[in-house]
């Protein structure tokens, strides 16, 4: 099985570009840990921290419908429900998923897999 790097999904109400064309599918890419800290360098986020999700979009972003290109201003005019659902996608596919191990129970020697938790939470 290969390492997916790149997801595909869909706007709940797409893009419309300058021609009145709807684009609605694309795909974003896993974030690098550049894409998450060269944009703290920008103008922008520095003057208002809000925008660093614009960028951030931007660099992770690799199409989007037809576009021929995805800049600043594509993302600035995504509509709030668009935008929302981004960063929803991009915090599902970023996260860091739990090593999960095999393991047997002592008493019954029933075997099964369970997350390895290094910060010592519990799940119930």
């Amino acid at each position: 099985m290969a390492f997916q790097t790149e997801f595909e999904f869909v706007l709940p109400r797409g893009y419309i570009d300058e021609s009145g064309n709807l684009h609605k599918k694309g795909i974003m890419r896993l974030a690098t840990a550049a894409d998450e800290i060269l944009p703290m360098r920008d103008p922008r986020v520095q003057q208002n921290p809000g925008y660093l999700t614009i960028i951030l979009l931007t660099r992770v972003i690799t199409r989007l419908g037809d576009l021929k290109a995805l800049d600043t201003k594509v993302v600035e005019k995504f509509f709030t429900s668009d935008l929302a659902f981004l960063q929803d996608f991009y915090q599902r596919i970023n996260e860091m998923e739990a090593p999960r191990v095999k393991a047997v129970c002592p008493k019954c020697d029933h075997e099964f897999e369970t997350e390895v938790n290094f910060l010592g939470e519990t799940r119930e």
